[in-house]
């Protein structure tokens, strides 16, 4: 059940606005290859559909301070390319649990329970270090 997406490089935007409703449209994209990435991946035992639609919505509110039309085209074109990239299943699984289902941070649950007892310069230093 692969749900092959082709990425079209689209010209430039002329100007915000237009930017902008590009962004929408991804947005729009992504938000309906959920299902099939649902599937692809066997997700359903880790995350919801609304769950992973907000992970998106994050990482495009992420870069919404961006006023630069040529950048906001490029990181556009580096989302569809992982867009992509996840709904040709260049990925495996952990690779989409890791990125988009726990996040940078790591399991809540986890972290309390390995930082009891360590001093708080080892608490610092793996919370800096861990990917």
């Amino acid at each position: 059940m692969a749900f092959a997406m082709r990425v079209k490089v689209p010209p430039n935007s002329a100007n915000l606005a237009e930017a902008r409703h590009r962004t929408f449209d991804f947005f729009r994209t992504a938000c309906r290859a959920i299902p099939s990435i649902m599937d692809i991946y066997n997700l359903y035992d880790v995350v919801n559909p609304s769950q992973l639609r907000s992970t998106i919505a994050a990482e495009i509110r992420k870069n919404a301070h961006i006023s630069n039309p040529k950048v906001i085209d490029m990181l556009l074109f580096k989302g569809m390319e992982e867009l992509s990239n996840i709904t040709e299943h260049a990925k495996q699984r952990h690779h989409i649990i890791g990125q988009y289902v726990v996040g940078n941070h790591g399991l809540v649950q986890d972290v309390a329970s390995k930082d009891e007892d360590l001093s708080p310069f080892l608490k610092n230093f793996y919370k800096s270090n861990y990917f």
